[in-house]
């Protein structure tokens, strides 16, 4: 494999990563009625549901 002669410099480097960019998470809304209105895809929100059914196992807040 080959290998540089000398070292990059850190501005070469940062030219070739300006390009890398986040995004806003989706968010989707929430099938179950009285919880929170949106969450996060992909992922159970925060009173224990995910695709509309409840997680076994979640225990309610006291």
């Amino acid at each position: 494999m080959a290998n540089p002669k000398r070292k990059h410099s850190h501005a070469r480097g940062a030219k070739r990563r300006t390009h890398w960019k986040t995004s806003l998470p989706e968010l989707s809304e929430t099938k179950n009625v009285g919880g929170e209105p949106l969450h996060v895809r992909h992922c159970a929100s925060p009173d224990g549901y995910y695709k509309g059914r409840r997680l076994p196992g979640y225990k309610d807040k006291d």
